[in-house]
């Protein structure tokens, strides 16, 4: 490894950038809700809640990213109550008012490749966007996205990538310089 190099938490080489690259650098925070309940079978798939260990690992990864300094400058959430849910306590544990956040149909039932073209729509002056969203979409996004092989987002896993690129509408179209992917169980 070359003096541009450093290691990351999770071991993925990045090079360190010039304060002049900082300004291109943008970041994509993709969660995916915490465990939902399944006790009332009536309730639409939309109108489920979280369960006991979903409200207790949401708060949980909320204070670990609050500890890491999360601080997105857009932060977008399935309508899905259970996303939603893991939106507010992720907010509420890193000081982020949830009424900024935004409800995106997008993110919730839709392929991988519309949340792509949606994200790709971003104000270019939001370095830092994060979204809430399900499975299978939000896995298949961090695989077609990162550097390395997510196979799996668990609930309430986080994969955050860095980019080096002045515009979002070119997500995709270059590896990130950096890829960190954390869940509740590596804090328990």
């Amino acid at each position: 490894m070359n003096d541009t190099e450093k290691m990351s938490k999770d071991t993925t080489p990045t090079k360190v950038h010039t304060p002049a690259d900082t300004r291109r650098i943008k970041t994509l925070c993709l969660i995916r809700h915490a465990k939902s309940s399944w006790k009332y079978p009536g309730l639409s798939d939309a109108d489920r809640p979280l369960s006991t260990r979903g409200r207790r690992e949401a708060a949980l990864m909320g204070r670990v990213l609050s500890e890491r300094g999360f601080a997105p400058d857009r932060w977008f959430s399935s309508p899905a109550l259970r996303a939603l849910r893991t939106a507010e306590a992720v907010a509420g544990a890193v000081g982020w008012s949830v009424s900024r956040i935004a409800l995106e149909q997008c993110l919730y039932e839709r392929s991988s490749a519309e949340m792509l073209a949606f994200l790709k729509t971003m104000d270019d002056h939001a370095a830092w966007v994060a979204c809430v969203g399900h499975n299978p979409e939000l896995t298949d996004l961090a695989y077609r996205l990162a550097s390395k092989n997510i196979a799996n987002v668990p609930t309430c896993g986080v994969v955050e990538m860095r980019f080096v690129m002045e515009r979002w509408q070119v997500l995709g179209q270059s590896e990130p310089i950096s890829v960190s992917f954390d869940f509740p169980k590596n804090h328990l």
